[in-house]
């Protein structure tokens, strides 16, 4: 063999020491005539000195003897030498027609094995995979069906095929065309728009289903359909589920805000007068007494009769509130006394219980009892002397232990000279009296108002406002707040619902406010002083109408004014 221009021989030997495979050759007896380096690399052995020794000493149970009791060579045999996955073919050797030996070529496949054995873990997890989402395909309560770009239908699950009286398996490998007519969802195979919760007929079931396009590197390959409803029925079922859930989330936020933000938390502060008022209000509790609460609207008057119940020892007892100004005045006997069924047209079957009745143990609280009419007056006062009340339609008496609390913002002593109100009842509400402050007067208490609404409504809205800027703190200290406390409650949570901070500022005020603080945002037409009162006042109306939940009677009152005096402004300002 020539080699770079050389003339070099090359023996046999030197050819097979070079190759990778392994060659190993034998006599009739079993012993080793000739070996290559691969062999010696494989046992790793050093020295050469394997020809003349026995073949079984270094390959136990060797298959290369075989091939002398039957002339035939074994192409493909596995076996395994020092964690060496090796493939052998096992030839005879002849000479003149005479077997005079055997050889054996060995090629190393631990790689390829390993590969191998891989490739079948793999392929064991794939199928393992597959019938996993075959039965989760199988078992989802969701119909599902999926297509290729040509329309042909590649999965489905039993849900879906319930809709056609068949078996998935009838279905897969076939146009979609051919299991129903108008299969919507493929229209994503065109527009490549996703299209969530539509209502299609199909095979005669009303359903609610998407639509989805399956894409892979950018491109459409298939279509997805997925019922989301089997029926439309069954999406008001679940609204109506989740709307009872609402409300009672709504309900348990209400008690933990109630738990956390209790009628003594809310009232407290420094103001002297403001504690002594408490302070007061805890030893009545005790008592049992009638307590006549007054002040003007919006000072905490409700918080004062809460506070009431809660230091009473009917606390365990349920508390009821009837706002005598809400209720109208041909309704409120029912509303506090009940009725019993057939009283009159329209009554319901059965009849009702009154607040009386349901406060039995507790506390009642009428708010605003001087806009009870004359009529009714009557028959509350006898139900404080008898302890007793009729339902109406009965004239069976009925015995309650309730603790009464009456609240009001009008001058009773007014009314009482213009024959607006019983002296005899005022004398009975007016057991004990706690006229409670307006805001203006014990401003002292307005820091730790707002702290406290801030923690509230901290815990309502999920956020971490860390209080008001001074520039804020500026305005409230020096806005007289007609509605009181509970216009500073409405305008912080107002604030929380605009706030894009941590600190309530300027800008997150109403704009009556902004005006005070000389912050305007909103341009007027001109610069003149009746052009800015009209604004002004413009402002206060509306406010006082958003506080009041639109009850014109209450926002009457808050920016004291007459209803008709309410009703002029409104139609001067175009706001009626």
């Amino acid at each position: 063999m020539l080699l770079e221009g050389q003339s070099v021989t090359i023996s046999i030997e030197e050819i097979l020491d070079n190759t990778n495979n392994a060659v190993i050759a034998v006599n009739p007896e079993g012993q080793i005539i000739y070996a290559n380096r691969a062999v010696y690399n494989i046992l790793q052995i050093t020295d050469r000195d394997l020809v003349g020794q026995s073949i079984t000493t270094y390959f136990p149970g060797t298959g290369l003897l075989r091939v002398f009791e039957n002339g035939i060579a074994e192409l493909g045999q596995q076996m395994t030498i020092n964690n060496i996955v090796l493939l052998s073919n096992r030839t005879p050797i002849y000479v003149q027609g005479e077997l005079v030996g055997a050889v054996a070529v060995f090629q190393d496949i631990t790689i390829l094995q390993n590969l191998i054995d891989n490739l079948v873990i793999e392929h064991e997890k794939t199928k393992q995979l597959q019938r996993t989402l075959e039965v989760v395909l199988n078992t989802a309560y969701d119909g599902l069906i999926v297509v290729n770009d040509k329309g042909i239908v590649t999965m489905t699950n039993q849900a879906f095929a319930n809709f056609f009286n068949r078996f998935p398996e009838d279905m897969i490998g076939k146009h979609i065309m051919e299991v129903y007519q108008n299969p919507k969802f493929t229209d994503v195979l065109e527009t490549g728009q996703p299209v969530h919760g539509y209502i299609h007929d199909l095979n005669g079931h009303e359903i609610i289903a998407s639509r989805i396009p399956i894409t892979q590197d950018g491109k459409i390959v298939g279509a997805l359909g997925k019922v989301v409803f089997k029926d439309v029925d069954e999406l008001y079922a679940l609204t109506k589920k989740v709307n009872s859930l609402r409300s009672e989330l709504d309900y348990y936020k209400k008690t933990v805000l109630e738990k956390n933000f209790s009628a003594l938390e809310l009232l407290k502060g420094k103001n002297t007068h403001m504690i002594s008022l408490v302070q007061t209000a805890l030893r009545v509790a005790k008592s049992g007494s009638t307590v006549l609460l007054r002040g003007e609207s919006g000072t905490g008057k409700e918080l004062f009769a809460q506070l009431l119940h809660s230091e009473s020892l009917n606390r365990h007892g349920p508390f009821i509130k009837v706002n005598c100004a809400a209720v109208p005045e041909n309704l409120l006997e029912s509303e506090l006394f009940g009725y019993e069924d057939g009283a009159f047209t329209g009554a319901r079957k059965g009849g009702k219980i009154g607040k009386f009745e349901l406060a039995d143990g507790g506390t009642l609280f009428l708010d605003e009892i001087g806009d009870m009419e004359i009529a009714m007056q009557v028959k509350l006062l006898r139900v404080i002397q008898e302890r007793e009340i009729e339902r109406l339609g009965s004239n069976k008496p009925r015995k309650i232990n309730v603790r009464l609390v009456a609240a009001t913002n009008r001058d009773l002593e007014t009314m009482i000279r213009e024959k607006q109100f019983r002296e005899d009842l005022y004398y009975r509400l007016n057991v004990v009296t706690l006229t409670i402050p307006p805001l203006r007067e014990r401003i002292d208490d307005l820091e730790a108002l707002i702290e406290t609404f801030i923690k509230k409504f901290n815990l309502q809205f999920a956020q971490s406002v860390t209080g008001v800027t001074e520039e804020t703190k500026s305005v409230f200290m020096k806005y007289r707040w007609p509605g009181n406390v509970r216009e500073l409650e409405n305008i912080i949570e107002r604030a929380f619902n605009m706030l894009d901070g941590s600190e309530i500022q300027l800008k997150h005020l109403p704009n009556y406010l902004q005006i005070l603080a000389g912050h305007d945002t909103r341009p007027f037409s001109g610069g003149s002083l009746d052009n800015i009162l009209n604004a002004v006042e413009k402002e206060a109306l509306v406010y006082a109408l958003d506080a009041a939940n639109g009850n014109k009677v209450q926002a009457a009152k808050s920016l004291g004014l007459s209803r008709a005096g309410l009703y002029k402004k409104l139609i001067k300002h175009n706001l009626h």
